[in-house]
């Protein structure tokens, strides 16, 4: 082996180092990211189980208290209601607005996932990805 080809293996190897290196450094920060994001995503399980249970005695008490006037099934009926109303404007709430300042809502928000809406029979001229008809 002569000079050169001794340096070039030298480069290849030093070339092949450097580059294990690098993925060894790169896996072990994905592996710590992802032990946190875990963690982060375990108290927020955490916290979204204790916030159901927290409505769901709150929806409770709710209902015993206006049995204590109403029959139980006419308490039933107004709670069920509320959480129906409180439901809707939870849902108004986190849909993007365009009068509100913000990131503007992505194309396609209203899109069925996986695909588009089909046009209905005998409409060719229909828009496939729309979601609105157009009378």
């Amino acid at each position: 082996m002569n000079r050169m080809d001794h340096l070039e293996h030298l480069d290849r190897q030093l070339v092949d180092e450097l580059a294990q290196v690098a993925r060894e450094t790169v896996r072990d920060e994905l592996r710590e990211q992802t032990r946190r994001q875990r963690r982060r995503a375990t108290l927020y399980a955490a916290s979204g189980t204790a916030a159901l249970y927290a409505g769901a005695a709150v929806a409770l008490a709710v209902g015993l208290a206006l049995a204590l006037v109403l029959p139980g099934w006419a308490a039933a009926l107004i709670t069920a209601a509320l959480l129906g109303v409180a439901a809707y404007l939870l849902r108004g709430a986190a849909r993007p607005h365009p009068s509100r300042p913000g990131p503007a809502p992505s194309p396609g928000h209203d899109r069925v996932p996986g695909g588009a809406v089909p046009a209905a029979p005998g409409r060719h001229d229909a828009d496939p990805g729309s979601t609105h008809d157009r009378a």
